[in-house]
């Protein structure tokens, strides 16, 4: 299988203090959850200083972005806006004083949205598909990237038995009216990234078919995002508690990627990196760390270190982000 190579509107997207190419780069969105009650750690990162340690240590672990939510995508009580923004904003501060890693904010409301992007955040990550134009609006006059997913239920509302009959096809459809949506409200066409959400509103069935099937969604012309990290749908899959699902996700991930996606979303984050890494090698986008397999008369030691100063490695320079 070779990887699909999606014709993208805009290849290059400049964010406010770094830029990606994502023709010959995938970016490793890291997830920090700043709830008592977050799906994947059970609140380990709702404490400020956990939040933003774990964010930092994203970053320093190879993470390109780094995801800020204060409240979980599952049915729940409404929270105001003002105590969600209480949540991120002093996370999205704190780690924007140290580093230029792309940040996004997690979040459906517009005065959240206002909040975060003035703290220093470049995304909102909206997780309802643009069910309040007046995020849109706020994102607009920010010139602020939008990632806008699919979703079918009211935000934090139940949506029983979810329905389709050709979920990918009508997932696709849905993100192309919502892009054209999104256009209306002043959003630029290179401000905007799609996420097909991986079990938002959909079972596992229809989840797998999302991941098989992705090249549908890449093949809009936008960024795609992967949200796939340690999700139901590889828990009943494979059978897996949560604990036990990091090599479904490193698969699912990898599955999206080669159908296109250029963004994942993951929670492992040094097993995304080196997944990341060893696609974009395969590729040709990233030279290997080092050299030293067959390059001389004897085969050598697997690591270089073992080598001396008379081995034959090559040490190759790191790609930079653009």
């Amino acid at each position: 299988m070779s990887m699909y190579l999606p014709a993208l509107r805009h290849p290059v997207h400049r964010f406010a203090h770094r830029s990606i190419d994502f023709s010959s780069q995938i970016a490793l969105m890291a997830i920090i959850n700043r709830t008592p009650d977050s799906f994947y750690d059970s609140g380990a990162t709702f404490a400020l200083a956990s939040a933003v340690d774990a964010a930092l240590d994203a970053v320093h672990a190879g993470a390109d972005w780094i995801d800020i939510g204060g409240v979980p995508f599952s049915p729940g009580p409404a929270l105001s806006w003002q105590e969600e923004a209480q949540r991120i904003v002093p996370v999205i501060e704190a780690v924007r004083a140290h580093s230029d890693v792309i940040i996004s904010a997690d979040t459906f409301l517009p005065e959240v949205a206002a909040a975060a992007l003035a703290a220093g955040a470049d995304v909102i990550n909206d997780t309802t598909g643009l069910s309040n134009p007046e995020l849109g609006a706020v994102v607009a006059e920010a010139g602020a990237h939008l990632v806008i997913t699919h979703s079918l239920a009211a935000p934090r509302t139940v949506y029983p038995r979810p329905r389709y009959k050709d979920v990918v096809g009508e997932v696709a459809a849905y993100l192309r009216e919502k892009v054209g949506f999104a256009r209306s409200l002043g959003i630029g066409e290179d401000k905007i990234i799609v996420d097909p959400g991986h079990d938002l509103n959909k079972n596992t069935r229809h989840t797998l078919a999302i991941t098989a099937g992705f090249e549908a969604i890449a093949a809009l012309g936008y960024p795609s995002l992967a949200a796939v990290s340690n999700k139901d749908f590889i828990g009943e899959t494979l059978d897996a508690p949560k604990a036990e699902r990091t090599a479904g996700s490193m698969a699912a991930a990898t599955m999206c990627i080669m159908n296109g996606a250029r963004i994942i979303r993951m929670h492992n984050v040094p097993e995304s990196v080196s997944t990341i890494r060893m696609l974009e090698a395969a590729m040709g986008w990233r030279e290997p760390a080092y050299l030293a397999h067959n390059m001389g008369d004897v085969n050598a030691p697997a690591h270089p270190g073992a080598l001396g100063a008379a081995g034959n490695t090559v040490r190759v320079a790191a790609r930079e982000n653009a």
